[in-house]
């Protein structure tokens, strides 16, 4: 992986080169955001610059043979763990190792991609992956052995914040007590879901969000998009480079997560007025159960971006309004619904539903008791 092929955040390749140009690496480093900004081909990056020798600031210099097997991630000395679940090959005590054929396909296809496309990949979409005990017995074992090369050994542990307690107390021992010359990378996009015994141990990197040119100027090399249509999904990715994919190839969520929305709202609307209407917020509940919780959360999310927005609109900052909707449904009729006086109870109450549903929850149950506090909340008046 070049780093010349990371999109953007040039401050953080300089000081990760420079650092290990000066031979101050840090055993244990956090990095924090989206997956659209490029954690994962950075960690990727970083650690082929430190295996393969390589210098100046690009992963061209170094041992060519070293270079070569990353570019297929198959360096002896370079680790992976990630957030896995029972598949119909996998039955018990899954764990990456399992995996790494389809995640090497997985990276090869779309470094950028998130937690949910990796689900997908492994089809397990309507399940939550985790990153278990039996996973931290495994990175404890492959670290426990020399080097294959002499030098160092990297194990990058992506979304670690999918680590259940008991693989955090594992893990927390070994950045205690880590083996000689051991690079950790741990990669999240949250990182107020680590526990704070494990940050403490790690040099932190947040990555900030990619700039419209730096996401339209990736649209037009890597994918011959047209600069007027590459300008306008770089405003609508809002710094997120794999969502401006999912709108250039239209093959998101967005549209049937709209869908969902828009038959929500509406309904909930009218149960102040229409009890008949109830049992629609019911049938709706029942809908959106039978997707997996993943799928779930994210339509939560989309919901709280969906409410902001209109929040905007309300308020005249139409140049941070950048949602194009498919439907026909019109931002600037909702937005007169959507206040100072209701934004943040919405988005606590959908915030709490999102919390529920993550820690298994009946969907149905906690879907049916949001949508009866937004009737209440989008006929409270603005102050």
């Amino acid at each position: 992986m070049l780093f010349s092929n990371v999109i953007g955040q040039d401050f953080i390749k300089n000081h990760l080169t420079t650092s290990v140009d000066a031979g101050r690496i840090a055993h244990a480093q956090l990095f924090v955001g989206l997956a659209g900004t490029g954690v994962l081909p950075m960690a990727i990056a970083y650690a082929q610059y430190i295996l393969c020798n390589n210098a100046q600031g690009e992963n061209n210099s170094g041992a060519a043979d070293c270079n070569l097997k990353f570019e297929n991630l198959s360096h002896p000395d370079l680790h992976f763990a990630f957030p896995v679940a029972t598949t119909p090959e996998v039955k018990s005590h899954p764990v990456s190792s399992h995996f790494m054929k389809q995640w090497r396909s997985f990276i090869k296809e779309n470094p950028y991609g998130d937690l949910f496309e990796w689900h997908q990949h492994l089809g397990i979409e309507k399940k939550q992956g985790q990153i278990g005990v039996n996973e931290a017995a495994d990175i404890n074992k492959s670290l426990a052995l020399k080097a294959y090369e002499g030098g160092y050994k990297v194990m990058i542990i992506w979304s670690v914040d999918k680590m259940n307690t008991a693989a955090s107390n594992k893990l927390l021992k070994l950045l205690e007590e880590p083996p000689a010359q051991t690079l950790f990378i741990l990669i999240a996009e949250n990182e107020d879901s680590i526990i704070d015994t494990i940050k403490s141990r790690c040099q932190v990197l947040t990555f900030p969000k990619l700039s419209e040119p730096q996401i339209a100027e990736a649209l037009i090399t890597k994918h011959n998009t047209p600069e007027a249509e590459a300008n306008k999904i770089a405003h609508q990715a809002q710094g997120d480079y794999q969502q401006a994919l999912h709108l250039l190839h239209h093959d998101g969520d967005d549209i049937q997560f709209e869908k969902w929305f828009v038959t929500w709202v509406r309904t909930a609307f009218q149960a102040k007025g229409k009890k008949e209407a109830v049992l629609g917020l019911i049938s709706w509940s029942e809908e959106i159960a039978k997707s997996g919780r993943e799928t779930q959360k994210n339509f939560l999310e989309y919901c709280v971006q969906f409410f902001r927005q209109a929040l905007l609109k309300n308020y005249k900052a139409n140049d941070l309004v950048f949602m194009e909707l498919e439907t026909g449904f019109d931002l600037s009729k909702f937005a007169p619904f959507v206040h100072n006086n209701n934004i943040i109870p919405i988005v606590e109450a959908i915030q709490d539903a999102e919390y529920h549903i993550e820690r298994n929850g009946n969907a149905k149950i906690i879907l049916t008791d949001l949508s009866i506090k937004l009737t209440r909340l989008l006929h409270r008046k603005s102050q």
